[in-house]
């Protein structure tokens, strides 16, 4: 009853209301009709707005990012990669226990959670359930300890050998194992990064032959993307690989449908293909090709790269470099920016300490700044004299040394900037260029040089032991400015032994104030990491890039295509 009463009161006010409109004039008719659609027009066109404004732009999947890189690859081997093309599908096709991300710190991967015992000596891991290879196949710690195992295995030969050297691995069950090492090592999770193997693959193949395997070109991993199609030229190397997204990647399914990486032989027929748009990106762009390539500032993206570039000082080759005025001098009197924008075109930061920007450690706080005037007071104060040639002498002393450099185009620019810029200010500089395997082998490793431009690779967590420590001074160290420090071999030893972040950053933070007081070396730059990648692409944030493989370990998150919809259907 109450429906029917309800249905005849509005019909009855419907009949009312169509009376109102039929008693109305056709003009006044016309003007209402004309006042309804207005209504409703505005009425949609608020709707409208209102709706775009709340519509959130979310990431979605689909889209495809072609990228060009120099060189062929052969080992695409977590274990046998070496050059830049190996590495780059390496970081695509294969995943670690844990990754690194933009911040510089590790998260799990393939890993689930992680534990590390009190004494810093073993790292304990859970795996996350159900995890599957590219062909379907599950992954297990037994792939992990079979990895590892061939890592140690010298007859494999692998890159990574060294970093696994004295551990043993523990196979508690399926998803945990367990890493034990001699000794406490701060930076061990960089080795757990390491790429994992397909056991049931791998296993068949001999030690010795795994260099040769046709898996190396054709490789299944556990990774962001696997591989989908390949094409090889005439002597069956790849020209391009197509990879699509890995459903079940471990940290869920990357959002671009497709990356494909094409291959070219030399650097001028990879920017050809760039500037006619056959590839989208391109990595590790040389400055001095930058102005080349046909690119939007909004498509360059830099980043640091964990190196530093010094003149070392040998005080036992010349006795110049026990004098702290000298050592004071020849810093205060190099524009290290100067060298920067003329070698770098500007890609580089100042350095004035042994840690590079971004390090655990790094303090940005010149010990002093460029000043020749200063410089020529740091000399003069301690009673040298401009002889009448131009050159700084005190005595029977004479500021001249020779500086040893490689014969790699940049070293060789920086090294003849440098020599320049201490001429003009009074030293005696000779320089002395070598091929590089001829400077590794006969210069530097019996440390037959007076002063050395030269450079280090410090890592994403940094342990300078090798460059620093006093125990480093003699071949095979790697300290080659024979630096002795009592204080700085304590620090180096007590921080490379501490899993606590910050306790380890406030030891490196004492070292490198240490050697910016001693100045065992002149510290001159830092090169940035340049990579061209178009601005549509979104999510991408590079990490401290130690190999310019580096830049791919977020590329499960990068994105071309997005949806639009309300914010609470975003989660």
């Amino acid at each position: 009853m109450d429906n029917l009463h309800s249905d005849t009161w509005f019909n009855r006010l419907w009949r009312e209301v169509g009376a109102a409109i039929d008693s109305f004039s056709i003009q006044q008719q016309f003007i209402l009709g004309l006042l309804a659609l207005l209504f409703a027009g505005s009425l949609v066109g608020l709707l409208v707005y209102y709706n775009e404004q709340l519509l959130t732009a979310t990431p979605a999947r689909g889209g495809e990012l072609t990228e060009g890189i120099i060189g062929t690859p052969r080992f695409v081997n977590p274990l046998l990669a070496v050059s830049d093309a190996d590495r780059d599908l390496t970081a695509l096709v294969y995943s670690g226990l844990v990754r690194v991300t933009p911040a510089g710190d590790f998260i799990p991967d393939l890993a689930e959670r992680f534990t590390v015992s009190d004494d810093a000596r073993t790292y304990t891991f859970t795996l996350r359930p159900e995890l599957t290879f590219h062909d379907g196949e599950p992954l297990t710690t037994a792939d992990i300890a079979f990895t590892v195992n061939q890592a140690q295995d010298p007859q494999v030969k692998s890159v990574r050998r060294a970093a696994w050297e004295g551990v043993t691995v523990e196979v508690i069950n399926n998803r945990e194992i367990a890493f034990h090492l001699q000794q406490p090592y701060a930076a061990f999770l960089e080795n757990l990064t390491l790429g994992i193997l397909p056991k049931h693959i791998w296993q068949g193949l001999s030690s010795d032959s795994l260099s040769l395997a046709r898996e190396n070109i054709e490789p299944i991993g556990s990774g962001p993307f696997k591989i989908n199609s390949t094409k090889l030229n005439r002597d069956g190397l790849p020209l391009y690989y197509e990879l699509g997204a890995f459903r079940h990647f471990a940290l869920g399914q990357p959002r671009l449908k497709q990356v494909r990486l094409n291959f070219y032989p030399n650097e001028a027929e990879l920017v050809a293909a760039y500037n006619h748009g056959q590839i989208d990106s391109l990595a590790a762009v040389n400055p001095e090709i930058l102005a080349k390539l046909e690119a939007e500032s909004e498509d360059i993206m830099i980043s640091p790269l964990p190196r530093v570039f010094a003149v070392f000082l040998n005080p036992n080759e010349s006795e110049l470099f026990t004098l702290p005025e000298v050592r004071r001098a020849l810093d205060e009197a190099l524009d290290k920016q100067a060298i920067i924008d003329e070698v770098l075109t500007g890609f580089g930061y100042v350095l004035d300490g042994p840690l590079p920007p971004g390090a655990l450690g790094y303090q940005d706080n010149p010990a002093s700044a460029f000043d020749p005037e200063v410089a020529a007071d740091t000399l003069s104060r301690n009673g040298w004299e401009r002889g009448t040639d131009g050159v700084w002498g005190k005595g029977s002393r004479r500021l001249s040394f020779t500086l040893s450099a490689p014969d790699t185009p940049e070293l060789k620019a920086a090294a003849e900037s440098i020599a320049k810029r201490w001429q003009e200010f009074g030293v005696a500089v000779k320089l002395k260029v070598f091929e590089l395997g001829d400077l590794n082998q006969n210069v530097i490793r019996p440390r037959k040089y007076q002063a050395l431009f030269f450079g280090e690779v410090i890592g994403r967590d940094p342990d300078p032991f090798a460059f620093w420590h006093s125990s480093q001074r003699l071949d095979p160290g790697l300290n080659v400015a024979l630096y002795t420090s009592i204080t700085v071999d304590k620090l180096l030893t007590d921080a490379r032994g501490l899993s606590n972040r910050a306790e380890r950053e406030s030891k490196l933070v004492a070292f490198e104030a240490e050697v910016k007081a001693d100045r065992p070396a002149i510290f001159v730059y830092s090169p940035q990491f340049i990579y061209l990648i178009p601005n549509r692409v979104k999510g991408v944030a590079l990490p401290p890039v130690v190999t310019p493989a580096d830049r791919f370990t977020t590329a499960g998150e990068w994105y071309l295509v997005t949806d639009r919809v309300w914010p609470w259907f975003t989660n």
